[in-house]
């Protein structure tokens, strides 16, 4: 028996402990990229990417990553604490112990990220929700990454994601932020996700105008499904502002109580409430992005609240794919993207007609919408991430995985860092100084001597939640 065979034989397993054994061979059997063998990044970078897309049987005409980008993107915890307290949550329950990482740590886990993947990755500020950093702090993280050539994201519940803050970070050179709002969270004075479609709305208003691409998430789960298609009907409603609507099916993982998701939760299912929201098809096979057991994505346009697919020619889509790997995705200037596929696409004559005529066909079709909309046009992107339960990973998906975590030792497949995430927070981080090899307590936030030995305690959740309290915090809450 091969090591992996052995390995996906065992996979599911669990012991006394958390995390799960399986989740511990993996983050053992896992082999770190020596930064210094990155050096060439991005065209390393993207090399590994396609290598690994071919030893995972997941290469094909369809595949973005190892062609447009070397990885889709990479999350930055920027702490571990958070306001709300979600039923499906993946932290973990040590969590609020843990101090946030120094800023000189932070500022290394960007070089580290840049050192892998280059210019132009996009990197997601979070945590946690990483508006609880010091806003000086999170300004000055933000920076950092828009420096050194990638593209900074913010990751957050929106509690305290102020229109002043958002401003100041587009400043900084925030280019997207990503709002989570889902029933999930248990905020209060909300029943239903149409009833939350008014928190979403209140977020847009703070975001729009900053120039900032404006992205929500949603946490899929048996409470919600049925409510999907009014949530969808929402974002192509505010299609002018919002750009993409993620959709992640719920997984047992951190310290959720969700437990096991139903077996109606499933991609084929969310697809179909998505497309039903949307009013019309979507193609959701014709781009792949990492493994096919992972993620979906759908592209569409959206003139007169009516939604276009914009993927419906699927040989067209990857012989275009193909055609512009090279190009960026620039989300702040939208003319400047459109020149820059067109220049590409004329270096393909044929390719360029036959989606000139594609192009030419859709106008014809939407002409009534495109009349009542006055020719306003916008793109909505619908994507669909399939998370694995901290102790059901599957090897081939985390050696595929397109979303990763960036740890002290580098970065991590999201599954795996949330099937272990302990592991990564309460270690000793290794300090050196003037004065010779010190440690950070992640527990203490002290530096201290020592050994640089992982570290275990034991809380329970009312802890946390005591903690909470006692800071005169409610996760529920959402002051405006």
């Amino acid at each position: 028996m091969t090591k992996r065979e052995k390995f996906l034989a065992e996979l599911g397993t669990k012991d006394t402990g958390s995390p799960c054994a399986g989740a511990r061979r993996l983050a053992a059997d896992d082999d770190p990229i020596d930064p210094a063998a990155a050096s060439d990044a991005p065209s390393c970078a993207l090399d590994r990417a396609r290598h690994k897309m071919m030893e995972t049987d997941q290469w094909n005409a369809a595949q973005l990553m190892g062609r447009r980008w070397p990885i889709g993107c990479v999350a930055l915890e920027i702490t571990q604490r958070c306001n709300l307290d979600c039923t499906a949550c993946y932290l973990s329950e040590n969590s609020e112990a843990v101090h946030d990482l120094p800023l000189e740590e932070v500022f290394r886990r960007i070089d580290l990220i840049y050192s892998h993947y280059g210019p132009d990755t996009d990197v997601q500020v979070t945590g946690g929700d990483p508006t609880l950093r010091r806003r000086s702090e999170l300004i000055e993280i933000v920076r950092r990454i828009r420096d050194r050539g990638m593209r900074p994201s913010l990751f957050t519940n929106g509690i305290r994601a102020t229109r002043d803050l958002l401003r100041a970070l587009a400043a900084a050179g925030l280019m997207d932020v990503a709002f989570h709002v889902d029933m999930t969270q248990q905020r209060r004075g909300f029943d239903s996700e149409i009833a939350l479609n008014a928190l979403r709305r209140d977020y847009i208003e703070r975001a729009h105008g900053l120039g900032l691409s404006i992205f929500f998430n949603t946490t899929v789960y048996a409470g919600n499904l049925n409510q999907m298609p009014e949530v969808v009907r929402f974002f192509v409603r505010n299609a002018n502002a919002v750009s993409m609507a993620s959709f992640q099916l719920q997984a047992d993982t951190g310290r959720g109580v969700l437990g096991a998701r139903a077996p109606c939760i499933t991609i084929d299912a969310v697809k179909q409430q998505i497309t039903l929201g949307a009013g019309g098809p979507l193609s959701f096979e014709a781009i792949q992005v990492g493994h096919s057991q992972c993620n979906r994505c759908a592209m569409a346009f959206v003139t007169n609240a009516r939604v276009y697919d914009m993927l419906d020619n699927r040989r067209l889509v990857t012989d275009i794919a193909e055609a512009t790997s090279w190009v960026l995705f620039d989300r702040q200037n939208h003319a400047a993207l459109v020149r820059a596929f067109v220049i590409a696409l004329l270096a393909k004559p044929i390719v360029f007609a036959r989606g000139l005529v594609w192009l030419i066909r859709k106008i014809w079709l939407a002409k009534a919408d495109l009349l009542a909309a006055r020719g306003k046009v916008h793109k909505l992107s619908f994507f669909i991430h399939n998370f694995m339960d901290a102790c059901a990973l599957d090897q081939n998906r985390v050696e595929a995985c397109t979303f990763v975590a960036i740890t002290d030792d580098g970065p991590v497949s999201m599954c795996l860092h949330n099937a272990i995430r302990d592991a990564a927070i309460l270690k000793l981080l290794k300090i050196s100084g003037a004065a010779g090899e010190a440690f950070w307590n992640p527990l203490s936030g002290e530096v201290e001597p020592g050994a640089g030995a992982p570290m275990t305690v034991s809380r329970s959740p009312k802890t946390a939640k005591g903690r909470l309290k006692a800071l005169g915090v409610d996760r529920r809450s959402d002051p405006r």
